[in-house]
């Protein structure tokens, strides 16, 4: 296997990749996303796997064998901006590899294992995180889905066919191998751990609007400047969610009209929050809010607060996790809750033991 995982794993290192930043921007529908696609479904066919596709870009690749609901496995292949080598590709590649480890020891699966490749599980263009796994298990309509836009204003109805998804009509479990990208791992001294839940995380939009006008002939004191109301805010956020041992992020920004020597007229910014609890997630984007509004009082501008995607606590399968933990040589693995949201989390909510 470890063969088999460094040759795939070499095939696509390069696609994607920048060669200024070493990161990789592999968004949905573009050339890069569609060139790992079309070499998953390659990959599939050369061990002999049925593949099935839905009309919103999710692929399985089945490996038909016993009876009843079959056990899927895979990640995604789809980045974020500037992305690491690992998030998602691992999950996909290290499924492939379980596949051609299983065969080469001669083991016969009792029932259908699956490899699958969801699409924008990371949001980054349409802005919906785990999309193609919402939308193939109905947690969102196509109908919703399909005017969804990019930041150049393409929909997604305009690059993806749609319709139903039947996809997992015959998955019994999912396991999703992920990277952890955090510490606690490490902290732990454990190279693997099994997740327990997701923790609750939402989208935010922050819109602060100001009056425009010129950065040298306006009075700092005559100002509506709703960049000052954004950097306190960004501040205060940081400080609530130290406080509560939470997270909250302002990781986009876009200004209006961004010129340097203009005092802003509108500044868009995004907050991603993340808690151990829902009631404590509302709480940490009130009290985010309750200061944004204070202080853009203070400056003179005016705040809207816009939630654009919400997820509640997501637990998983306890027994499946227990097992899951105990199948390995020299103990059991940790038994953790995770702060990433993952299809695993959209598959799970809909029913299907993850």
């Amino acid at each position: 296997m470890p063969d088999d995982f460094e040759r795939m794993w070499g095939d696509l290192a390069p696609i994607g990749r920048s060669a200024r930043s070493g990161g990789y921007f592999r968004q949905p529908f573009t050339a890069p996303e569609q060139e790992l696609r079309a070499w998953f479904v390659e990959q599939c066919a050369a061990r002999g796997l049925r593949v099935e596709t839905d009309g919103f870009g999710n692929v399985v690749g089945w490996w038909d064998a016993g009876s009843g609901p079959g056990v899927l496995t895979g990640s995604h292949l789809d980045s974020v901006l500037d992305a690491g080598a690992y998030d998602g590709p691992l999950g996909v590649v290290s499924a492939l590899a379980a596949v051609d480890l299983m065969r080469a020891r001669g083991v016969v699966p009792s029932r259908s294992v699956g490899v699958s490749v969801f699409t924008e599980e990371e949001g980054s263009r349409f802005g919906l995180a785990c999309l193609g796994s919402r939308l193939a298990v109905g947690a969102t309509s196509w109908e919703t889905a399909r005017s969804l836009t990019d930041r150049d204003g393409v929909a997604l109805g305009d690059v993806v066919e749609g319709g139903s998804s039947s996809l997992l009509s015959s998955v019994g479990t999912f396991v999703e191998l992920h990277v952890e990208q955090g510490r606690d791992l490490v902290d732990r001294g454990a190279a693997v751990g099994v997740a327990s839940e997701i923790w609750p995380h939402g989208r935010y939009r922050f819109d602060f609007a100001g009056a425009a006008n010129h950065a040298g002939t306006t009075r700092m004191e005559d100002r509506a400047d709703p960049m000052l109301t954004y950097a306190f805010t960004a501040l205060g956020a940081n400080k609530q969610a130290r406080l509560a041992g939470q997270r909250a992020t302002f990781g986009r920004v876009s200004v209006e009209p961004n010129g340097t020597n203009a005092v802003p007229s509108l500044v868009t910014a995004w907050l991603d929050a993340r808690c151990s609890t829902d009631a404590g997630l509302a709480s940490l984007v009130e009290a985010i809010e309750a200061q944004a509004s204070d202080r853009a009082g203070r400056d003179g501008t005016q705040l809207t607060v816009t939630a654009e995607s919400v997820s509640g606590s997501v637990a998983f399968d306890p027994a499946l996790a227990a097992l899951v933990a105990a199948d390995h040589e020299g103990g059991d693995w940790p038994i953790i809750p995770t702060q990433a949201g993952h299809d695993a989390g959209i598959l799970s909510a809909a029913g299907i033991p993850t």
